[in-house]
């Protein structure tokens, strides 16, 4: 996921980011931008799965291959992406397993070439985690609540929350300002869409004042690797690209699946290790299916704003098709009817 509507490209009128962006970040040009930085290459590159920036694994000349992120301009400022930076260095600092910015010999992390701004990281391999095994989740919880326990010492300056306007209200408004829905469709998403909010508004009420801090932001399994073996097995956690402000369980409700029951034991054992480190408030239990609603509105608009990029629309093909629309506008009535059930008791 990407943050839509706090950044400088919401203002871009309607193809908001333009089709080309990396239409110039051909091979000569990542190479050359990794030697600008003295990262010193042997020629061989891989370009790696990922959709909102470009992310390549290049062969060096000493030493492992490396990771370089080219961020999609005008998300982010400058200072965003080193106070995220900073934040994965207190992370590591305090011996978390993610992996940050590596600085070349001139002391930087973020690095510019040609237009392009961009990162380099170390490689961490891995495999999804078995979250069937009770152990495995609690091992998770025991860092996500040290990633927690560092992320409350300071707050954010430069980059967003995560809240019901930028993530549900605007991103809802833009697809309708922007047609992306069909004629025969709109009435029903405006409908469903005006009910969703007013229960996920419902659900902020009854969580009440809770703290927010720094998250990961985007914790689903896709940037958790696991390793078996090495200096550090376990989870690590990589990509904090969408970290912001928010409530803890943010980083917590998107490791939960399956029934009712099912996801009540899998939170339990999560708690098991995250209390180790981090207190968990009870109250935060009714923002769950409200941060799960509020993701999906968010993802379709951020779907929307990106399809002007080429490598959207070749992902994505289903996208903004008849039945797109229909299947969003089902799976949001059955969330209008989650957010109506008590939350989970742990």
């Amino acid at each position: 996921m990407t943050e839509l509507f706090n950044s400088p490209s919401f203002l871009v009128a309607a193809g908001l980011d333009d089709p080309d962006t990396f239409a110039g970040l051909n091979p000569d040009c990542v190479l050359d931008a990794m030697h600008s930085a003295n990262f010193q290459c042997d020629g061989r590159l891989l370009a790696l799965n990922s959709y909102e920036n470009r992310v390549y694994q290049l062969g060096m000349e000493e030493g492992p291959p490396l990771v370089a992120k080219f961020y999609r301009p005008r998300r982010w400022s400058d200072t965003a992406i080193l106070e995220e930076h900073a934040f994965v260095t207190e992370l590591s600092a305090a011996e978390i397993p993610v992996v940050p910015a590596l600085v070349n010999a001139s002391g930087q992390s973020l690095h510019t070439y040609q237009g392009y701004r961009f990162s380099v990281f170390s490689r961490q391999g891995g495999r999804a985690p078995e979250l069937d095994r009770p152990d495995t989740l609690e091992w998770l919880g025991r860092f996500i609540g040290r990633i927690h326990a560092v992320g409350a010492v300071r707050g954010y300056q430069h980059r967003p929350g995560l809240d019901v306007d930028s993530f549900g209200r605007q991103p809802v408004k833009f697809l309708l300002d922007q047609d992306f829905l069909p004629a025969d469709i709109k009435p029903a998403y405006l409908s469903v869409t005006s009910l969703l909010l007013d229960q996920v508004n419902r659900c902020f009420e009854r969580a009440g004042a809770f703290a927010t801090i720094r998250l990961h932001g985007d914790c689903h399994m896709g940037n958790v690797l696991w390793t078996d073996s090495g200096a550090h097995p376990g989870p690590h956690f990589v990509d904090f690209d969408d970290s912001r402000m928010g409530p803890a369980i943010q980083d917590l409700w998107m490791l939960l699946s399956g029934s009712r029951a099912e996801m009540t034991a899998q939170l339990c054992d999560i708690l098991a290790g995250y209390e180790d480190f981090y207190d968990f408030d009870p109250r935060q239990l009714h923002l769950i299916e409200a941060l799960r609603s509020l993701r999906l509105l968010h993802y379709s608009a951020w779907l929307a704003q990106r399809w002007e990029d080429p490598a959207f629309k070749q992902a994505f093909p289903c996208f903004n098709t008849q039945r797109y629309w229909q299947d969003r506008i089902l799976e949001l009535r059955e969330q209008v009817a989650i957010m109506d059930e008590p939350p989970l008791v742990v």
